[in-house]
C-alpha cells in the first residue's frame, strides 16, 4: 500500500479488524473500532473550536487512553500534535506555549461532545508531530518534524521493529522517543499496552499478561527491571526484541540483558529527538564490538570531526556529526564526542558539554557512571565536575543507593584510573533519572 493520511490509516485498520485491541491501559481496553469512533467524534468536537490543518494541538496529559486519543483526533483534522510533559515547571510550560501558540491546549480529560463518528475528509499536516527536546542539555525547545502526516499502515516502523505485535509503552508519551515508536506502531497495526508510569514489576507483569512482543526501554528502566525480584520467574518468551536508546548502556547491564534474552533480541539505536541520523546494532554485533552503537541505517551518514571541521581518522575522537535523507539539510550533531572504526561502526564517548577537566585530564562522566552503576547496591549514578582550587574541577558522583558513601567511593576508585576516579561521592534516596533515562546535571554541579 502507498502512504495515506494518518487519520485514514486508523480507519483502514478499524475496517480490517474492528474488535482487535488498539490501546490497553490497566483494565481498560479500547478496540480499533472504538478508537476510530472516539477519534472521529473528538476531532469534530475540536473542529467546532476552530482546529484545522497545520494547527498545533498541545497535549499536556499523563500516559493513558486520553493522551493517545488526543493525537488521533489531531491527525484526523490535519493538525499537528505537540506532546508536552504535564510535569513541566510552570515557567518552562509558559515559555513553550508562548513560542508554539497552539490552537488548542489539552490539559484535562478529553470531552467528546459530538455524536457523529463517521469518517472525516482526508487532511494532511505539513508536520506530523511537534515534540520538544528533552532538556537534558539545556532548556526544552519546540521541534517541528519536517515530514507530513502520511503513513503506510502496512510498512514496518523501522527495520528493527517487528510488525503485527503487542508493544509495551514503558516511557512517557510526552517524550519524543516513546511517542514516536508508540504512535508509529499504533498507526501501523501495533496493539499498545501503556504503563501509566514506569514500574519494573508492572512492566514484567504486562509482558507476561499481554504477551508483549516488543518494547522500547532506556538503560535506567533496564536496570530497574533487571534487579526486580520477579524478573527471573517472568515468562518473556513472547518478546521478539527489546530496543534501548537515549543513553550509553553500562557494559555489565548490556551483557546481563544479552545473557537473559539472547543477543539477537537486544537491539540498540543511537539517534536524537530531531532524528538527523540513526544507527542500530544487535546484541550479537555488539559482542564483537563492545561499546559500539552500531552502523548507520540506510539513508543515514555519520562522521567524527575535529574542532576545525576536518574529518577524523578511524578511531580518532571527535564530535559526532550526522545527516539523513529526507531530514534537515546539512550535517548535524547532538553534542556528543565519539569515533568511527574502520568498518564504519560508531562509538559514543559522552556529551562534549558534560566532559570534566580535572588536573588537565579529560574525564567522560559516562565512563565513571558505568563503573559506579556496576555496584550491586547502586540503582543509578551521575558524575559531574565541581570546582576545585587545585584541579580546576574534581569528579563528584551522586549515587542513587543506600550503600555507605565512603565504602562506595573506595570501591569505585579501586576500579578506575586514579587520575579519572571520583574524588567525592554522595548517596541519595530519590530517583536520579526520569523514565526516559534523562537527568539534569546542572543541579548536581553545585555544592
Amino acid at each position: 500500500m502507498t502512504t495515506v493520511p494518518i487519520g485514514r490509516a486508523f480507519t483502514l485498520l478499524a475496517e480490517r479488524e474492528p474488535a482487535r485491541p488498539a490501546v490497553c491501559v490497566g483494565d481498560r481496553v479500547v478496540t480499533r473500532a472504538e478508537l476510530e469512533s472516539l477519534g472521529n467524534r473528538l476531532a469534530r468536537t475540536w473542529a467546532r473550536r476552530g482546529v484545522g490543518v497545520d494547527d498545533l494541538v498541545t497535549i499536556l496529559l499523563p500516559n493513558g487512553v486520553d493522551a493517545v486519543l488526543a493525537s488521533v483526533a489531531a491527525w484526523k483534522l490535519g493538525a499537528t500534535p505537540q506532546p508536552l510533559s504535564p510535569r513541566l515547571p510552570e515557567a518552562e510550560r509558559a515559555r513553550l506555549l508562548q513560542a508554539a501558540r497552539p490552537r488548542l491546549v489539552v490539559d484535562a480529560p478529553v470531552e467528546v461532545a459530538v455524536p457523529d463518528d463517521g469518517p472525516l475528509p482526508d487532511a494532511v499536516a505539513s508536520s506530523w508531530k511537534a515534540p520538544t527536546s528533552s532538556g537534558s542539555t539545556g532548556a526544552p525547545r519546540l521541534l517541528l518534524d519536517p515530514h507530513p502526516s502520511l503513513v503506510d499502515p502496512d510498512r514496518p516502523v523501522a527495520p528493527f521493529v517487528p510488525q503485527d505485535v503487542v508493544q509495551l509503552v514503558a516511557g512517557p508519551l510526552s517524550h519524543a522517543a516513546p511517542y514516536v515508536y508508540a504512535m508509529r506502531g499504533l498507526m501501523t497495526g501495533h496493539e499498545l499496552v501503556v504503563l501509566p508510569r514506569f514500574d519494573a514489576g508492572e512492566a514484567l507483569a504486562a509482558i507476561e499478561r499481554h504477551r508483549v512482543g516488543w518494547a522500547m526501554l532506556v538503560p535506567a528502566t533496564m536496570a530497574r527491571i533487571w534487579r526486580h525480584p520477579a524478573r527471573a520467574a517472568t515468562d518473556v518468551s513472547s518478546l521478539q526484541s527489546v530496543l534501548h536508546l537515549a543513553a550509553r548502556c553500562p557494559e555489565p547491564l548490556k551483557r546481563a540483558w544479552i545473557g537473559w534474552l539472547g543477543p539477537e533480541r537486544v537491539v540498540e539505536v543511537y539517534a536524537g529527538t530531531e532524528a538527523q541520523g540513526l544507527t542500530s546494532i544487535r546484541g550479537d554485533e555488539w559482542l564483537e564490538r563492545p561499546g559500539s552503537v552500531g552502523r548507520p541505517v540506510p539513508g543515514s551518514r555519520f562522521r567524527a570531526v575535529r574542532p576545525d571541521g576536518s574529518e577524523c581518522a578511524p578511531g580518532e575522537l571527535g564530535e559526532l556529526r550526522m545527516q539523513r535523507d529526507g531530514g534537515l539539510s546539512g550535517w548535524h550533531g547532538l553534542g556528543d564526542a565519539g569515533w568511527l572504526d574502520d568498518d564504519g561502526y560508531v562509538f559514543v564517548a559522552d556529551r562534549l558539554d558534560d566532559a570534566i577537566t580535572t588536573g588537565g585530564v579529560t574525564v567522560h562522566p559516562a565512563d565513571v557512571e558505568a563503573v559506579v552503576d556496576s555496584h550491586p547496591a547502586v540503582r543509578s549514578s551521575v558524575a559531574v565536575g565541581r570546582p576545585d582550587p587545585e584541579l580546576g574541577e574534581r569528579v563528584h558522583v551522586v549515587a542513587e543507593s543506600d550503600a555507605d558513601p565512603e565504602e562506595l567511593l573506595a570501591w569505585a576508585r579501586a576500579r578506575m584510573d586514579p587520575e579519572k576516579a571520583p574524588r567525592t561521592l554522595e548517596v541519595i534516596e530519590e530517583v536520579l533519572r526520569d523514565d526516559t533515562g534523562k537527568v539534569r546535571r546542572g543541579r548536581w554541579k553545585v555544592t
